[in-house]
């Protein structure tokens, strides 16, 4: 396995004058432009006294300075710690002090909102959008201004990137990745070089190794959206275009338009706004469903279907990698009857993010691939019985930070990294989750109900948005966001007909041991971490 650095030092030898990263709209900056921007902030970095293995942490809005930050405190061997923009300040701050960060990189209106007095450690603070020290000791404040004259004394003729040279050291910590988590619990996850090595070779091995584009939308502080559309990307020369903010469906057209990728990587909530917009209307709409009920002409019309979506995200789509959550099966449907190029894959932070993946062509529906390293069922019968999801490999994170606690209670007494995940393998290695361990139902009479299983019958519900399952007093119950037109202009007694419908649609397909007691609307969508997920503790 070759280190992803070294990775990224042949496409500055080989690609020095394409484009590498770029802000959509903005700023453009080639490989060779990456390497001399780096080489600055690491002469900044000495001349600061940051010293190799020091936490930097990153606390900004995606963006290819952003990007640019992240490689130079990698490439200088100094920790990374990427903390999503949205966190409070107070919360932002915790993160910044528990990593013992000695610099921080942040937007200025993320900043304004900080107190220096209670960042002890932090002697220095960058601004992520502009050549700024928005704050910092004498040391470094001399170190900021000193930066450009050092790099043009140590490069006089500039810098030439055929002779560009990164480390290798595979074993030592990269990055703290802190956990948004479902359970309200972040903690800080330590990936080595060797874990996002490890990705960047598994995704050229099966899906490209060739340059090509990808617009990036995910969050870049979230292991998912940084090795996915950012690390391996930019390790295998691709061009990669940052959109900067959470996509409406007007600006991801326009960019997916412009930029013409060949992978799109994503989350479901966003390929289900897909199908609600794209796919839905023609499905549905009369001339849909004639064509649709007429055998030789079925398939065609499925086909153009597809082909119109894959015109919309810019005409050269080969891959749809779609993560973070599980997909609306209604919608997996859809996709498999258009023949678009989707795979749902899984994984975690803890892994890199990757733990179970296929190619489109490859791929079975109702699954998330199968493994790329060990995977174990640990359950009587691996088949048929769900049991917890362990794993083991390159990609798996060293521990969590300073919480030796987490360390032990995410291994088994073998060595086998514990995901708190339930699923079953089938014979041909296609893993396929049932849910979390954490949200499983015991019922009276001993019965397991996996609430992932029941939300997905209520998606399929025309009045239903999004749900959470849980359990009250012994009962299942089922909270309820509406979409908006079914409960505009309705009175209470309308909205418990309605509910009385909803439970009972779902009940007709759900076993009588897991069936819903009542169902309760709710006014606002639920709240989500960084890659999609329902933050389920916080719904009882």
């Amino acid at each position: 396995m070759k280190h992803y650095l070294k990775k990224l030092e042949d496409q500055v030898h080989n690609r020095a004058f394409s484009p590498a990263l770029g802000d959509f709209e903005g700023a453009t900056y080639t490989y060779a432009d990456l390497a001399v921007k780096m080489a600055v902030l690491h002469a900044f970095f000495r001349e600061a006294g940051i010293k190799k293995g020091d936490k930097i942490s990153l606390v900004a809005r995606n963006s290819a300075r952003w990007a640019i930050f992240f490689l130079a405190a990698n490439t200088y061997e100094a920790v990374i710690v990427p903390i999503l923009p949205n966190f409070t300040p107070e919360g932002a701050m915790q993160l910044v002090n528990h990593s013992d960060s000695v610099l921080l990189i942040a937007d200025s209106d993320i900043w304004s909102h900080m107190d220096p007095a209670k960042l002890p450690k932090i002697r220095g603070v960058v601004d992520a959008r502009a050549d700024n020290l928005l704050w910092g000791d004498p040391e470094v404040e001399a170190a900021w201004d000193r930066r450009t004259a050092v790099f043009q004394k140590e490069y006089p003729e500039g810098l030439d990137p055929q002779k560009v040279e990164y480390h290798s050291n595979m074993d030592s910590l990269a990055i703290i990745n802190y956990t948004s988590g479902t359970s309200g619990d972040p903690k800080g996850v330590m990936l080595s070089f060797a874990a996002m090595s490890d990705v960047v070779e598994y995704m050229q091995q099966h899906f490209s190794n060739q340059p090509e584009a990808i617009v990036s939308m995910l969050p870049l502080a979230h292991i998912y959206g940084l090795a996915m559309e950012f690390i391996y990307p930019c390790c295998t020369g691709y061009q990669i275009c940052f959109l900067g903010k959470t996509p409406s469906p007007s600006l991801l057209m326009r960019a997916m338009q412009s930029i013409r990728p060949s992978l799109i990587v994503t989350v479901p909530m966003v390929m289900e706004k897909v199908y609600t917009s794209w796919v839905r209307p023609l499905l549905n709409s009369r001339s849909g469903k004639l064509l649709s009920s007429v055998p030789g002409v079925r398939m065609s019309f499925y086909k153009s279907i597809g082909e119109k979506v894959l015109s919309n995200f810019g005409g050269r789509v080969r891959t749809i990698i779609i993560g973070g959550a599980p997909l609306n099966w209604k919608v997996e449907v859809a996709f498999r009857k258009i023949n678009l190029p989707y795979v749902i894959g899984y994984g975690m932070t803890e892994a890199c993010p990757l733990l179970a993946i296929e190619t489109p062509e490859n791929f079975v529906a109702g699954s998330c691939g199968k493994p790329i390293h060990e995977i174990r069922i640990e359950s009587v019968d691996p088949e048929r019985v769900p049991g917890e999801i362990q794993s083991r490999g390159p990609n798996i994170t060293l521990g969590y930070y300073k919480n030796p606690a987490a360390d032990k209670a995410a291994r088994t007494k073998d060595g086998w990294f514990r995901t708190g995940d339930l699923g079953v393998m089938d014979e041909y290695g296609n893993l396929f989750i049932r849910g979390r361990i954490k949200a499983l139902i015991l019922n009276s009479s001993g019965q397991n109900i996996y609430p992932e299983e029941v939300e997905q019958i209520l998606s399929n519900d025309p009045i239903v948005e999004e749900s959470v399952v849980l359990a009250r007093d012994g009962k299942i119950v089922a909270l309820v966001y509406p979409h908006a037109d079914a409960v505009v202009g309705t009175d209470e007694s309308q909205q418990k007909k309605l509910v009385t419908e909803i439970r009972d649609r779902a009940n007709q397909h759900l076993p009588k041991f897991s069936q819903i007691f009542y169902v309760e609307l709710v006014d606002v969508p639920f709240e989500r971490t960084a890659k999609g997920s329902i933050k389920r503790h916080m719904y009882k």
